[in-house]
């Protein structure tokens, strides 16, 4: 859900820019749940690819990502000697591991054959192209990510609190390190916007945090800008949207110092880095809501889509 929330942030600054976009996602097909994760929609006719591509008559073709979709697009550009770009947005062979122990060799070989083909592979920050370039990845660009700061924004007024309201907003599975938010020995409220796999046994678990489920809109909004801190336990996540959303709104992270929160959390401007996590949420407590917003008002999409458009293929 978060992805195509992403793509339609990216269409909207290419269409404005002036750039017609064809955009082929799970929602154009018949779909199944991924075993095991059935949020996750998986195309059941990829084999339709193909042809869409050849319809788009398309100047330059970009593979977001390496589902179902995007194998039948990589394997039909290949046959047919098309160049195109790909992007890479999380640590895919992480998440695998977490939940099967496959190594890590196995998940980071399949993604270096996936983004080989490619022109350049776009990655969301600095560090992720230093840790891919580690593992053998080549043609790495760094494109970032944007946040809409006319939709996520402050409250005109905020609620006075006996103690501290935290946040966590992401999906609720055993990679996110969730545990590690739910656990904090902190005199405060824990609220949890968000599904997964892992919700039910979590809940049972740590009943005292405020279960919300999914949120959307304006809903959305208040939640991040209600909160005096929002928690990213995350250490596997590239980039994490979620950050600049809850900074545009006010609101300081507390995060782990690893790739991710280590290229947006400035310590002191607008959140707080530590391997504590506990003792970033005590530092972010104390940083200024204003310099959050000023943070992510710098944060454009629009810049994001240039970026896009200068690393399709030309010829």
């Amino acid at each position: 859900m978060r992805k195509r929330f992403e793509s339609c942030n990216l269409a909207n600054q290419l269409e404005a820019l002036g750039h017609g976009l064809t955009v082929i996602e799970p929602g154009r097909f018949p779909t199944v749940p991924l075993p095991g994760y059935s949020e996750i929609a998986l195309a059941a006719t990829p084999w339709r690819v193909p042809d869409l591509i050849e319809a788009a008559d398309a100047d330059a073709v970009h593979i977001a990502t390496e589902g179902p979709l995007g194998l039948a697009a990589r394997g039909h550009l290949v046959r047919a000697k098309i160049p195109f770009t790909t992007s890479l947005h999380t640590k895919f062979p992480e998440y695998v591991h977490e939940r099967t122990r496959i190594p890590l060799s196995f998940g980071y070989r399949f993604l270096r054959w996936f983004h080989r083909p490619g022109e350049c592979t776009l990655v969301t920050t600095s560090s992720h192209r230093r840790e891919l370039e580690a593992r053998g990845f080549e043609h790495l660009r760094v494109w970032g990510r944007g946040v809409d700061t006319s939709r996520f924004r402050p409250l005109a007024r905020r609620v006075v609190r006996r103690r501290p309201r935290l946040l966590y907003v992401g999906r609720v599975a055993v990679e996110k390190n969730i545990e590690a938010f739910l656990s904090l020995p902190v005199d405060a409220d824990k609220v949890v916007v968000g599904d997964g796999p892992h919700r039910a046994d979590y809940q049972r678990r740590f009943p005292e945090a405020e279960w919300c489920g999914y949120r959307y809109g304006e809903a959305l909004v208040q939640s991040y800008a209600d909160a005096d801190a929002f928690v990213f336990p995350s250490v596997t996540d590239t980039f994490g949207l979620v950050m600049l959303e809850a900074m545009a709104c006010g609101t300081p992270v507390a995060a782990f110092p690893v790739t991710g929160p280590g290229d947006v959390v400035r310590d002191g401007v607008n959140g707080a880095l530590d391997e504590d996590i506990g003792r970033a949420v005590e530092r972010a407590l104390d940083v200024s809501r204003q310099s959050c917003r000023d943070f992510a008002l710098a944060s454009d999409w629009r810049a994001v889509a240039e970026r896009f458009l200068r690393a399709l293929p030309t010829g």
